[in-house]
């Protein structure tokens, strides 16, 4: 199923991946505080990569579907983070970082609600997520979304060199509907 190449949301467009948001992303993907908690960012992030992550998510056979929050319609930055939607596993998977200027923000919640609610438009009822288990900020971000944490897991953090306790989190529609 396919999901859109763009979604707005009160203060963000969530658009598809652009050359011109290389500078930014390589910015931000090489502070280490955003590298510590994500699996597969490396640091320090090395030249190119940015290009290559936009060049590989706009290929038809990506892996994942990503989308830029850009906060430009509110005369904000055009790249304020990554959002995505791992689309090769039993369930969509939803990943997703912030600039550290752009933390605390409400932008990653508002993002992932926009997100889950074209991922669920697209036919889609349930989603998984993850993250490091000191991260509680984006716990929070996807307990707003409607995420309910479902367990604990260690996975490998190539920015740690080692493996790392994660919190798991599910959001199933038909649960919550049934709940509600």
């Amino acid at each position: 199923m396919a999901f859109p190449e763009m979604i707005e949301t009160t203060r963000l467009t969530l658009r598809r991946p652009r050359a011109s948001d290389s500078g930014p992303m390589a910015a931000y993907a090489g502070d280490k505080r955003v590298a510590e908690m994500l699996e597969h960012l490396p640091h320090p992030y090395p030249p190119g990569a940015a290009e290559a992550f936009i060049e590989r998510s706009l290929r038809p056979d990506a892996a994942e579907h990503v989308w830029i929050m850009d906060a430009s319609k509110g005369d904000g930055a055009e790249f304020i983070g990554v959002i995505g939607v791992k689309i090769r596993m039993p369930e969509p998977q939803l990943g997703y970082w912030v600039g550290p200027p752009f933390w605390n923000t409400g932008f990653a919640s508002e993002a992932a609600v926009g997100v889950v609610d074209a991922v669920m438009a697209a036919g889609h009822t349930r989603m998984t997520a993850r993250v490091v288990a000191r991260n509680t900020a984006s716990a929070t971000v996807l307990q707003h979304a409607g995420f309910v944490e479902t367990g604990r897991g260690a996975f490998f953090s190539v920015a740690a060199n080692a493996m790392l306790e994660h919190r798991l989190f599910t959001l199933d529609i038909a649960a919550t509907a049934t709940t509600a």
